[in-house]
């Protein structure tokens, strides 16, 4: 693939094109690699922030509009499923108008749905305006990576990259912590209001900094049919992982819209390879380290988002933490990543990117067994030890997976590509919850009761048995009003037991999963198109 002639926009009527081998230089700040680093960055942090700080708000938003459990969860799987949907779509929006234009749209719009979720009255505003975030976040994170793609040279990319990694692993392990503090002394509503003063400085700073770049032989048309058949595939794919662990892994619902997404995907996969201009040019995964990145995404992701699903219930539900105190015990993992991801940009820029994401999926392969080992009465000291080396293992693999699939696929694809990351991150994070899930419930299941049994509590009816299956899947103890506190006693230590024994499992088969991604990683290599983006000056 050539090097493309990017066109650089200042502003109306102010034109200019650069090619990589001579960019031309940036006046002032606009355009400036590293402040538009800060940007974009600024503006990703509200939609990894929203990833997790919501789900400390969600006890409260239940008591304060008197919703369900079931309406509780579409507060996530709202806008889990908008983002996921429409992330490489959205991607093609920015290689089409401008990765500029998108980022702004994607942080205005972001914000004004969360100003107007913490003005909403009712459990379904709430609910819409949380699909809007999505959708808009959806704008926001491939233009990110296509700002950062065009800006900077190949030889500082990693590092740029390694930098925007630092703020997402922050701004997502940081959400509980700063969504505990706001429930605790504001109110449910803060935790959206917040995103409004982001969003202000992100829109003030992308107004003064951006500057637009388009790749010559850019997309000028729109591959209507590609969207509707990529994105209906992804929703039944995604529905179905959502409603899987409600209905059931054998229930001809979960296997009709999986069977829907596989149908859609290869319909998909036929008319690409039929329209002019389409929306994922298939050619995309001849380059086999692309397609190794977008797997290794997806693995890790299977990996880390599962597998810390079930740690969060271990900390406040076994060992009795508020969320604060969880959150806090979540920073090894944190600062690792903080610390880990500018360090491995430029480990990856010296050796490339085989050795250290081969060497970060051995390190969450093997914190993973690590946690596979704790149990409820393990100390601070050894959880620190392995959500540090977790930490560790996940900041090359983060830095390394995103510059392989970004730094492969041609200028003009760049929001493309970053939408594929993006949402192979969020199919394996959601691949990763349904499946290891499934894995905990089974475990629990099959030892419940004979644990139950053993400890000779009173036999339990079937619904008694299912009800109780549900609360010791998230480590909470089936104690009924009034119980005596030996029984209550001896029900807690059955409900741990069996709780840890369905969490080691776990974290065994994800541990198993990023052994395998150790191999997928050795087929990955440095991005053969990276001097496309060339950078403007100001290095």
């Amino acid at each position: 693939m050539t090097s493309q002639t990017t066109l650089d926009k200042t502003g109306p009527g102010d034109e200019a094109s650069a090619s990589p081998s001579g960019p031309a230089p940036a006046a002032g700040l606009r355009g400036h690699p590293w402040f538009t680093l800060i940007t974009v960055a600024v503006g990703v942090m509200m939609v990894a922030l929203d990833g997790t700080i919501v789900a400390i708000a969600n006890p409260a938003i239940q008591k304060d509009l008197g919703a369900t459990f079931a309406q509780v969860q579409w507060i996530t799987n709202g806008y889990f499923l908008a983002l996921a949907v429409s992330l490489i779509t959205a991607g093609k929006l920015g290689d089409r108008f401008g990765h500029r234009q998108t980022f702004l749209i994607g942080v205005v719009g972001f914000a004004a749905a969360s100003g107007a979720i913490g003005l909403s009255s009712s459990i379904g505003a709430v609910v819409t305006f949380r699909v809007f975030q999505g959708l808009f976040g959806a704008l926001l994170m491939p233009a990110a990576l296509g700002l950062l793609r065009a800006t900077f040279p190949a030889e500082k990319l990693n590092m740029a990259i390694g930098i925007w990694g630092m703020v997402i692993g922050a701004s997502t392990a940081g959400g509980p912590i700063l969504g505990g503090v706001l429930v605790e002394h504001v109110n449910w509503q803060s935790v959206f209001f917040i995103n409004v003063p982001v969003g202000i400085i992100a829109l003030v700073l992308g107004g003064l900094i951006l500057l637009d770049h388009r790749a010559e032989n850019a997309p000028r048309s729109f591959d209507l049919l590609g969207i509707a058949l990529l994105s209906g595939a992804m929703f039944c794919l995604v529905w179905a992982l959502i409603k899987a662990p409600t209905w059931g892994w054998g229930d001809g619902r979960t296997w009709a819209f999986i069977a829907g997404s596989v149908l859609l995907f290869a319909l998909f996969a036929f008319w690409e390879t039929r329209v002019k201009e389409p929306l994922i040019p298939l050619g995309l995964f001849r380059s086999v380290a692309l397609s190794a990145g977008v797997v290794l995404m997806v693995l890790m992701a299977i990996a880390f988002m599962g597998g810390l699903f079930f740690v969060t219930f271990y900390l406040q539900n076994v060992h009795g933490m508020s969320p604060i105190d969880a959150g806090l015990h979540l920073l090894p993992l944190t600062g690792m990543m903080i610390v880990g991801s500018p360090l491995a940009g430029v480990m990856i820029t010296k050796l490339g990117p085989r050795i250290p994401l081969a060497g970060g999926m051995a390190a969450t392969a093997l914190a993973m067994y690590g946690m596979s080992t704790l149990e409820t009465d393990t100390g601070s000291a050894v959880m620190s030890l392995w959500f540090a080396l977790l930490g560790l293992g996940l900041a090359p693999v983060m830095v390394g997976a995103t510059e392989v699939i970004v730094g492969n696929a041609p200028l003009e694809l760049s929001g493309v590509a970053g939408g594929l990351q993006q949402a192979a991150m969020q199919i394996g994070g959601s691949l990763g919850t349904a499946v290891l899930g499934a894995v905990m419930a089974s475990k629990v299941d099959s030892d419940l009761a004979g644990n139950w049994k053993a400890a000779g509590l009173p036999e339990l009816t079937a619904a008694q048995q299912a009800q109780a299956s549900e609360a010791v899947q998230v480590g909470v103890p089936p104690i009924a009003k009034g119980t005596p506190e030996a029984i209550a006693a001896k029900i807690t230590d059955v409900a741990h037991d069996t709780f840890i024994s369905g969490m080691s499992l776990a974290s065994l088969v994800a541990a198993g999963v990023a052994a395998v991604a150790i191999f997928v990683a050795l087929l990955t290599k440095r991005g053969a198109n990276a001097e496309a983006g060339a950078g403007v000056g100001h290095i």
